[in-house]
This record gives structure tokens, C-alpha cells and sequence, in this order.
């Protein structure tokens, strides 16, 4: 009895653990730093090969290293947003499982009203994901307490219950995992990208506030704020757009687990 709640219970995806992310942040720093230093700032960007001077005219990547020291870290945080994307597409694409949820529920129904458990099952184990899962441990525990002559309708139908809630407790958090470093990342981009527009203008301010204006410098402070402000704003409206895509695809495996869960308490209700 053990070893089938043991497989009925099985979580089916996990994504980064902690210290992958944290590793993944690391190497995305470095990253940042790296790409800043070697990639807007080389020679090949700025006029007689000086990257204290001035940008070629028309070259980005030198306009972009002249937005100062807080380049490298939204760079960094871009790296991220796409790295951790591409983690939870990863895994929900393999939580949601192989075919369409409504069929595989359909398929369910008929397979329990024919009492063909050992059908549903199977139909489990070929489809995979959350929601699969979430089934196969209802239909072996559906299967085994439909046997158990010590137990009454409300005991089995408790059992049911709490063996569907325990899969699915097993199965939700998995999902949502890692969506935290999104919204995060959506709320310090911006507020990074500020710290560098504000340092940018307060350069500005400072090159004009002599008898003779410095354009030099007024010039590459304007360049700083601006060039911050883009990057934060791109990383923001990139993590709030991931972020919400995530979170209706979430929303949308999770009302499918809930239906398959009522589904199953409601045959076992409905036979017993």
C-alpha cells in the first residue's frame, strides 16, 4: 500500500533549486560585467580607440558604455530575466504534459465509467506533467480503497480527498517556483535604471553649472541617464510580460487539476 502512494505521489518537475539560482545570478553578473568591459567598451567603438573619449558617431555599443558603472548590473539583471524565462518555459512546458488537458480529462472519465483503472493509469503515465500525476495517484488510491471493506463511503471518500490534496500540494508549488525572481527583477530593474538616470542628470547638471558649460560632460551624463533609463524600462516590461504569461499558463494547468480532482471525487461519490 506504501509503495503505490509513493508512486502516486511523485513530483513531476522542479526547476532551478536554490543554488542553481544563485549561481545563475552570479554567472550573470560576471556576464554583465564582462560584456560591458569587452563588448561596449572596446577600442574598436570609440574615436581613436579611447574609451574615455567619445563614441564613433553612429557606433551604440559605445554610447551604451558611456552609460556608466550601472550598465553592468542591468545587464546582468537582463540576463537573468531571460535565463530564469527560459527555466520556467522549460519546465511548464513539461508540467503541462503531452496532448490537450480537456481530452486527457474526457479520456479519464470514460476510463472510470468503465472502471477500467488500470487504463487510466496508463493514460497517465503516456501523457506525463502535473496534472497527470495528480490523477494517477487519485486513480490508485480510487482503485484501492474501492477494495477496502474496513472503511466506510465517508472514510473512503476522506481518503480520496486527502490523496488527491497531497498530489496536488506536491505539484503547485513546482509551478510557481522561481516566478518570485521575475517580479523581483521587474521591480529592481526599474528602480536601478532610476539610480542611473538620476546620477546621469545630477553629471548634467554639474557640467552646466559652470560660467562655460563643459559639453563633454553634459553630453555624457545626458547619454548615462538616458541609456539607463532604456535598459531598465526593457528589463521591467520584459519580466512584467514573462511574468503574467506565466502566471495565466499557471492559473490555466491549475483549474485543470481542480476539475480532474472534482471529476474523481464525484464518480467515487456517485458508485459508492
Amino acid at each position: 500500500m506504501s509503495k503505490k502512494k509513493t508512486n502516486g505521489n511523485k513530483k513531476t518537475v522542479g526547476g532551478f533549486s536554490a543554488v542553481v539560482a544563485f549561481l545563475a545570478m552570479t554567472i550573470a553578473l560576471v556576464a554583465g560585467i564582462l560584456i560591458y568591459q569587452y563588448v561596449f567598451g572596446a577600442k574598436s567603438n570609440f574615436v581613436d580607440g579611447n574609451s574615455e573619449g567619445e563614441p564613433i558617431e553612429g557606433n551604440l555599443l559605445g554610447v551604451i558604455y558611456k552609460g556608466g558603472f550601472i550598465v553592468p548590473g542591468l545587464v546582468a539583471i537582463n540576463i537573468i530575466i531571460v535565463i530564469f524565462s527560459l527555466e520556467r518555459l522549460i519546465t511548464l512546458l513539461m508540467a503541462n504534459g503531452k496532448g490537450k488537458s480537456a481530452k486527457f480529462i474526457a479520456g479519464i472519465k470514460a476510463s472510470m465509467n468503465t472502471n477500467d483503472f488500470e487504463g487510466a493509469i496508463k493514460a497517465c503515465d503516456k501523457r506525463r506533467g502535473s496534472l497527470a500525476a495528480v490523477v494517477r495517484a487519485g486513480m490508485i488510491k480510487y482503485q484501492h480503497i474501492s477494495s477496502d471493506s474496513h472503511m466506510n463511503k465517508e472514510q473512503k471518500l476522506e481518503s480520496l480527498k486527502k490523496e488527491l490534496e497531497e498530489a496536488t500540494a506536491l505539484e503547485l508549488p513546482m509551478l510557481s517556483k522561481n516566478l518570485t525572481v521575475l517580479s523581483t527583477c521587474a521591480t529592481i530593474a526599474t528602480l536601478v535604471g532610476l539610480i542611473g538616470t538620476v546620477l546621469g542628470m545630477i553629471r548634467s547638471f554639474a557640467a552646466m553649472s559652470s560660467g562655460s558649460p563643459d559639453t563633454a560632460a553634459l553630453a555624457t551624463g545626458i547619454s548615462e541617464a538616458l541609456i539607463n533609463t532604456a535598459f531598465g524600462i526593457t528589463a521591467s516590461t520584459i519580466a512584467i510580460i514573462m511574468y503574467n504569461v506565466f502566471s495565466t499558463q499557471i492559473d490555466s494547468m491549475t483549474y485543470s487539476i481542480d476539475e480532474a480532482s472534482f471529476t474523481i471525487v464525484q464518480d467515487f461519490s456517485s458508485k459508492n
